[in-house]
């Protein structure tokens, strides 16, 4: 039985902390897992941190297979999410029909969060589209490493946007709905070998199971869709 390290962002981490010990108990394989942030993971990893398999947007991980460091040959998808807004649990709700709704919205808050992670990358581009970004610069509250959500929780910002699946697990806020179709962002999570992967053969395996059928019904229930 291997020992599979892996490194992952946040993202399908609800999903992945369900289906992991099932999977433990079913191979026998043991899971290391290291939550990193996704601008820190392309720092360690280009930087020559090794692991077995590497979970992130698949745009990264496109941009580390560029780079040499996971296997051209070794890419899956394994989810797709998009972008959710969040309020205090007990807080008004605000309109989130449309683009020009989801804009009236952000210009009326106090403060808003978002995280450095691809939905963050994708809400500061659309917030400059939209004309706004240096009016709200100074509301805005960025999270690294913990949920944007927890801003909203604390009261420290009134809107929260991030992967519906980050957003669901956060005590004391409520999920206002996805970003309207016109302004959405569909992000797509993808696992790859490293190439100095040490349990390749297990690291595919987990893979497997993680993208499975019986993998489905979980992937919805934690706020993604199967990839």
């Amino acid at each position: 039985m291997s020992e599979i390290k892996v490194m992952a962002s946040a993202a399908f981490k609800e999903a992945y902390l369900e289906l992991v010990p099932e999977f433990e108990r079913a191979t026998g394989h043991k899971v290391v897992t290291l939550w990193v942030p996704s601008v820190q993971m392309m720092s360690r990893l280009k930087g020559g941190e090794t692991v077995d398999l590497v979970i992130m947007s698949a745009a990264s991980l496109d941009e580390l297979i560029g780079a040499g460091i996971v296997v051209a040959g070794d890419r899956y998808d394994i989810a797709r999410s998009g972008i959710g807004i969040a309020v205090r649990a007990g807080a008004p709700k605000p309109d989130i029909s449309s683009g020009e709704a989801i804009k009236r919205a952000v210009l009326a808050a106090k403060a808003i969060a978002y995280s450095t992670g691809p939905s963050g990358v994708y809400l500061a581009g659309l917030f400059q589209r939209m004309g706004i970004a240096e009016t709200i610069r100074d509301k805005v509250k960025i999270s690294q490493g913990f949920p944007a959500g927890s801003f909203v929780a604390s009261g420290e910002a009134e809107l929260a946007f991030q992967q519906i699946s980050e957003l669901l697990p956060v005590p004391g806020i409520e999920l206002v709905g996805p970003l309207p179709a016109d302004v959405q962002q569909i992000t797509v999570f993808s696992a790859g070998l490293h190439v100095g992967a040490k349990a390749p053969d297990a690291a595919r395996a987990l893979v497997k199971f993680l993208t499975a059928p019986a993998a489905v019904p979980v992937t919805r229930k934690k706020g993604m869709e199967p990839a």
